[in-house]
């Protein structure tokens, strides 16, 4: 008995498709060409839409660059530029809340040379030094006078992070035995903790203190600017004064070499009216802890923008476990040398060396297995304070006794910088996990347009590596 057929039983989109019951042969070869056509061109569609989401999908993934290096190698001021060259408008739209931050720069180097003559006297009592630098009673008088700096710079530190979002740097036990470059940080240094959002709170302060009480010359009472500049001749004074200057140069402190060094611009700098130049934000020194992340849209010369995703770590050694999570899967590691610190010591540890510190950072880097296929671009930074050292006599032969070893060496930049490009490019092809390409600049990162030129071919190999290494090259 047959199965009766109902409605639910027959494919509409079938019975759509069947050919005319009255077709001809010629009709359905016709036809049959047709649907052939028709299913190629909708084959081919399909498969543009395919490419054109593997495509999105690759063109979505951001270039991921990590910045590593000690502190005080320049990174923050390598991550300035960029945003100097790549987002100007959000740069200078900052300028004002650098100015804070400059400030405690300032009091920071009083201070420095406050501690330097206090111990020198203590020095001179206490261990009855024969070759101790006699401090006059007009330098005392004056080392009074400024004793209020103190105090704002305490002020200053609040305002940075009013809720407890700085630490500041254990100090070292004073000790003879050690220099007092290596002594220093008995003057603390503020650090910002990453997840501080200073410059929305000196936006917010400044705002509020337009309703505090002002001077009759319309600034604000409780502006720091007011002592600063009211104290500026004095700190003038102070800082050219000749038994200062024998007083640092004998304790090898040499504040000129520091980021954040403002003495030599006092007038300017302490203005009531002073707003921060660009080249004034790129040198002003605020050390952070923890991890920063930076976006950037960057465009180059040719193809569309892309995405860049920027990390800035600590480089103090006890924050530098915190640096093998960003390994896996960057694109890119900026590693900065200051290799002027060729005649320097560590703050967190005296006995270390700051360039052979450097030198271990990138043997280290060089072989780990996660960095394998990462592109490692290193920065000899700090250029400008490494030839001044060379051209004041002082010998990189006696702090690196392999360079020393070759009497035909000589010391000067040229000589020096050959010697350290060699050390470096050897460690990268005797310890690198596989073969890879020796990227090295000569870098003064305080110097925007040196610095635009070289981040402007770092861009261009980067996204050229990257465009190879999704496909699209």
């Amino acid at each position: 008995m047959p199965v009766p057929t109902t409605t639910l039983d027959v494919d509409p989109l079938a019975k759509v498709l069947e050919p005319p019951p009255d077709e001809t042969p010629a009709e359905s070869e016709a036809r049959l060409v047709a649907e052939a056509k028709a299913k190629h061109v909708s084959e081919r569609i399909d498969e543009e839409i395919e490419k054109e989401k593997a495509a999105e999908k690759r063109k979505a993934k951001a270039l991921k660059m990590l910045l590593l290096g000690q502190s005080e190698s320049g990174k923050s001021t390598t991550i300035k530029n960029l945003q100097l060259l790549y987002d100007p408008e959000a740069f200078r739209k900052e300028r004002a809340s650098w100015r804070a931050v400059i400030q405690l720069n300032i009091v920071r180097s009083v201070h420095v040379i406050i501690d330097a003559i206090t111990h020198e006297r203590i020095d001179a009592v206490s261990w009855s030094l024969p070759d101790h630098v006699p401090v006059q009673t007009d330098l005392l008088k004056l080392k009074m006078r400024l004793a209020p700096l103190l105090q704002v710079e305490h002020a200053l530190t609040r305002r940075l992070a009013p809720e407890g979002g700085f630490a500041e740097e254990e100090a070292i036990l004073h000790d003879r035995e050690a220099s007092y470059a290596d002594r220093s940080h008995l003057v603390r240094e503020v650090a910002i903790n990453s997840t501080c959002a200073w410059k929305e709170i000196l936006g917010t302060s400044s705002r509020t203190s337009e309703k505090n009480e002002e001077t009759p010359d319309g600034h604000n009472s409780s502006d720091p600017s007011i002592l600063l500049n009211a104290c500026a001749q004095d700190m003038q004074i102070l800082w050219n004064d000749s038994t200062v200057k024998t007083l640092l140069k004998r304790n090898n402190i040499h504040m000129e070499e520091v980021a954040g060094f403002f003495l030599d611009s006092l007038e300017r700098v302490t203005a009531l009216d002073y707003i921060p130049s660009d080249d004034d934000v790129l040198r002003a020194r605020l050390k952070t802890l923890g991890v920063s992340e930076y976006r950037f849209k960057i465009k180059p010369e040719h193809g569309p923008a892309r995405d860049w995703r920027v990390f800035d770590v600590g480089g103090h050694r006890s924050l530098r476990s915190a640096w093998i999570p960003y390994f896996d899967d960057m694109d890119a590691i900026i590693f900065l040398a200051p290799v002027s610190a060729f005649d320097q010591k560590l703050s967190e540890d005296p006995s270390t060396n700051r360039l052979e510190d450097s030198v271990n950072i990138w043997n280290y880097i060089a072989k780990n297995e996660l960095l394998k296929h990462t592109h490692l671009i290193l920065f000899m930074n700090k250029i400008d304070i490494l030839k001044a050292k060379l051209e004041s006599g002082i010998k990189f032969s006696d702090y690196v006794v392999s360079y020393g070893s070759r009497r035909e060496r000589e010391n000067d930049v040229k000589s020096v910088t050959k010697y350290l490009k060699e050390k470096f490019s050897g460690i990268l092809r005797e310890k690198s996990v596989i073969s890879r390409p020796f990227y090295c600049h000569l870098t003064t990162v305080t110097n925007f347009k040196s610095t635009k030129e070289i981040l402007t071919r770092v861009r261009d190999v980067l996204m050229r590596k990257h465009l190879e290494d999704v496909g699209l090259l």
